[in-house]
């Protein structure tokens, strides 16, 4: 993260410079310069180094966690006449923390997570029409993927308004972001990945088959877990006549919905019984989301346990449709029941905000493949995205970002988010909204989870109330504006989250109007669930990373007797944990009702599944590092507790998932290496995301996890640098898990299309491991180690089951998501040159795929190796199924 901030910092001294000499006088004209700056600076920024202490730098001794620091080349023009007046300020959005700016006329502050203040300093002396400024900055970790590189940076000057700097105004990063070449995508010298080209693509894609169309007309995705294909078809084009015994009116009008997307006729005589009869399954069948499904010359009948296995039978039937071609359905016989109860899709609307439309495109396609449950992270340090009758302030200053230093109308920019609330940065789901989304996904067999991010990612929430406060303070009423603050004002605490916000990114758990709070904010949410006859029977409570980060083990003090060279020094006397400081905590600890400040979160998770449980609802959620100091799951007060298990597999997580659960903590994988949708399809510095847990995830991958035998991953995949690493599960535990989650953190991701674009395809992949367990997915045994060297996995096995996977999605639900108004990723496709000829292939085959010869400037489709006299100008790329978009290009 601490490079953003870098080059934040840089392209802000860069800003601050062209404003130095000239025409323009700041204090006739604050408004002009302001204008003139935000129209005039073309702002580019280049990665120099990913490996500052390899190369000598003092990373250690500037207090660089890890003692890891790089260097960003900022490069700011003066596309205008002369600028002159330092009385001004620019804003910067990075992610990684700036150490040090090697320019003496500019200083940089801190402000809050990733918001700095670039200010010229009296020795500026501007910048003449046309001039070019070069700001070298040294900043924390590593810059690997463009999109570290946040957007929107602006000008402030006196009571001016607030302006984004135009050439940093955009989603594009290639306009103001060089190429990240050579070896700059290793973040140490040892990285072992392979850096992802037209070359290496088609390597990997070389032994992934195209299937016929016959070897796969009876394969659907997620797979079933019996099938039975006979020979003959069933003729559908004069279309269905529905015999509905199972379904409500909702679920029927969302069944007919997607029929009628995919072309299938609902006006006709075809026999289309839908039944339900919990008594005609047994054993591992006889659970919801079951059922039968019957395809013969007489029609199609469906048999679902409940009716939610009746919807899903008619899900099964429509996957074995092409859109545009729903006429044939091959003769089958199908008994299906899901692999886990849980199957989940996890979206972050607070980082950034996702829009209603958005959200119910996923609930649809969630309910083609089966997933059931919608976990909302509604809430974070940088937005409150759902409406409270009766805390308007929530969302009035909490869902919205706008350049406000005092923070009584709105939270400061983050992420890119610029001054103005004119972009997803702002935004929340109205009642309405919130209500429309729960009858959407309650029709389609979905429970949707609310997350209120608690104690910690709590800013949001506490810079609101702490509006709300003032509010009534000034009014003079003091009972009211305390009754739901949530910090205490007397706590001195210095800490730095994993975001970089202070002590007001936490709820203080130790005072009585947190749980005013905590009440009020259930029973409203609850109250709207009950609304719309979805009991709220889940209720996620957050509760990650509540610590600093400062004391975590990447730091060591400066006054260290014998330091080492791998940490930063920092002074960790100046470093304190949450609420060490606040009054009430220490009162806390000092009666015994906690034993330290550490424990704190976990007691206030206590606290809250208390109150959860009294309100009747039976199932109390959180991520797992929030509850770590718990003695078990029955220190809880709900039914079940569950627990989002999100540790990166060679970091431990292969082993301490097994002990989580054995504790009795309902287990939901939930692994960051594996499922989290915010990594980067690829080893690609111009894909999307975060990698602090893996380089990439691609379809493959998360096709290829294997959820309850953790361990196993250690065979078939590599850690985040491409080395192996081993995995042995330790705990003998005989249970299964819960469920299964794929997670979409929202930092990088701030418009809906960059939304779609990191979740499909991949999640459907994600929804064949949750509902299905693979023949090649081995039983978890304590003690049995994997890693490279070991063949315990039938890989050929698991090599089969993809190529079957790859093909249907390439031949025939990609179109699927193209009907459905999915802005899904395109495979980059691989290509390489072989006897003069251009041999292309594509990870999802059944995708059309196009060369130039000409550099991109004119394109022809590919369907067999073609000879190519000069392939210094080739260019391949992939299109969508239904050939209305085009893929990234690449050269060869």
């Amino acid at each position: 993260m601490n490079t953003t901030f870098k080059m934040g910092f840089l392209s802000a001294a860069i800003a601050a410079g062209l404003t130095g000499c000239g025409s323009l006088q700041l204090g006739s004209a604050q408004q002009d310069m302001v204008d003139a700056l935000a129209s005039q600076l073309e702002i580019s920024y280049d990665v120099q180094t990913n490996t500052g202490a390899q190369d000598g730098m003092a990373c250690q001794a500037m207090g660089a966690e890890w003692a890891s620091c790089n260097t960003i080349l900022m490069t700011v023009v003066n596309d205008g006449e002369a600028v002159s007046g330092n009385d001004w300020k620019i804003y910067i959005h990075s992610i990684r923390v700036i150490l040090d700016v090697e320019n003496k006329d500019f200083t940089v502050k801190h402000l809050t997570g990733d918001l700095y203040e670039l200010t010229p300093t009296e020795s500026f002396k501007g910048f003449a029409a046309g001039e070019k400024v070069e700001i070298p900055l040294i900043q924390e970790y590593w810059t690997l993927f463009e999109t570290d590189f946040m957007p929107r940076a602006y000008v402030v000057a006196g009571d001016a308004e607030p302006k984004v700097i135009e050439s940093l105004n955009t989603e594009n990063v290639d306009a103001f972001v060089s190429e990240i070449d050579g070896d700059l995508y290793k973040r140490v010298p040892e990285d072992k990945n392979i850096l992802a080209t037209a070359a290496s693509r088609f390597a990997k894609n070389s032994n992934v088959a195209v299937l016929s169309e016959g070897a796969i007309e009876a394969s659907i995705i997620p797979t079933p877990l019996k099938t039975r294909h006979m020979r003959g078809e069933l003729n559908v084009a004069s279309g269905f006549a529905i015999n509905n015994k199972a379904l409500d009116d909702a679920q029927l009008d969302a069944f007919e919905g997607r029929a009628e997307l995919l072309g299938v006729n609902l006006g006709g005589d075809i026999a289309l019984d839908i039944n339900v009869d919990a008594n005609a399954f047994d054993g591992e069948e006889a659970v919801s989301g079951a059922y039968k499904l019957a395809i013969d010359a007489s029609g199609v009948k469906v048999l679902g346990f409940d009716s939610v296995g009746a919807f899903y039978g008619l899900q099964s039937m429509l996957a074995l449709m092409e859109k545009g071609d729903a006429e044939i359905l091959p003769w089958v016989a199908i008994e299906d029941a899901p692999r886990f109860e849980y199957r989940g899709v996890m979206v972050d609307v607070a980082r950034n905000f996702h829009s209603k439309e958005a959200i119910l495109r996923t609930v649809d396609q969630m309910a083609a493949y089966k997933l059931n449950k919608l976990h909302l992270h509604l809430t974070d340090d940088e937005g409150w995205r759902l409406e409270i009758p009766g805390l308007p302030e929530l969302t009035d200053v909490g869902s919205n970002r706008c350049h406000d230093l005092s923070e009584t109308s709105c939270l400061l920019p983050q992420l890119g988010s610029g001054p103005t609330t004119e972009n997803f940065g702002s935004g929340f789901f109205s009642k309405a909204d919130y209500l429309e989304i729960l009858r959407h996904a309650k029709a389609r067999g979905i429970e949707v989870i609310p997350e209120i991010d608690m104690p910690a990612h709590s800013r949001a929430a506490v810079v609101s109330m702490e509006a709300r406060y003032k509010k009534y303070a000034e009014q003079g009423d003091l009972v009211t504006a305390e009754e739901f603050r949530l910090m205490d004002p007397m706590d001195t605490s210095n800490v730095t989250t994993v975001q970089f916000y202070d002590k007001r990114s936490f709820i203080n758990p130790c005072m009585d109007s947190s749980m005013n709070f905590v009440n009020k904010v259930i029973d409203e949410v609850k109250a709207m669930h009950d609304e719309v006859g979805m009991p709220l029977s889940t209720w996620h409570f957050g509760g990650d990373e509540a610590k600093n980060i400062k004391l975590n083990a990447g730091f060591q003090d400066l006054n260290a007797s014998e330091p080492v060279a791998w940490k930063g020094s920092i002074d960790l006397s100046q470093q304190h944990k949450p609420f060490a400081k606040s009054p009430m905590c220490q009162k806390l600890i000092e009666e015994g009702t906690v034993s330290d400040f550490g424990h704190l979160p976990s007691y206030f998770a206590e606290r809250v599944s208390a109150v959860v449980a009294d309100k009747g609802i039976e199932n109390f959620q959180a991520w797992q590092d929030g509850l770590k100091y718990s003695k078990d799951a029955s220190a809880f007060k709900t039914e079940n507790t569950r627990v989002n298990f999100w540790d990166v597999l060679y970091w431990g997580g292969d082993a301490s998932a097994y002990d989580w659960a054995a504790k009795g903590y309902d287990l939901i994988v939930s692994n960051p290496d594996y499922v989290y949708m915010d990594m980067p399809y690829e080893v690609d510095p111009k894909e999307r995301g975060y990698y602090w847990a893996t380089r990439a995830t691609d379809t493959r991958k998360m096709f290829g996890f294997a959820p309850e035998n953790l361990p196993q991953n250690a065979e078939t995949s590599l850690d985040r640098d491409g080395n192996g690493f081993n995995g042995k599960g330790t705990v003998d535990y005989k249970g299964g898990f819960h469920g299964l989650s794929a997670q979409l953190w929202s930092e990088t991701v701030r418009t809906d299309e960059q939304y779609e674009y990191m979740v499909f395809p991949r999640v459907i992949a994600a929804a064949e491991r949750a509902w299905h367990k693979a023949d090649w997915e081995l039983d978890y045994q304590a003690g049995k180690q994997f890693n490279q060297d070991t063949n315990h996995v039938n890989k050929d096995a698991q090599l089969q089951d993809w190529t079957r996977f790859a093909n249907v999605m390439g031949q025939r639900e990609m179109a699927k998501l193209d009907a459905s108004g999915i802005n899904y990723r395109i495979p980059v496709p691989g290509a390489v040159m072989q006897e003069g000829k251009l041999h292309m292939n594509i990870s999802l085959p059944g995708l059309p795929m196009q060369y130039s010869v000409d550099g991109g400037k004119t394109w022809a489709d590919y369907s067999a190796p073609v000879a190519i006299e000069d392939a210094s100008k080739v260019r391949v790329r992939a299109l969508s199924a239904d050939k209305q978009r085009e893929g990234r290009a690449v050269s060869l």
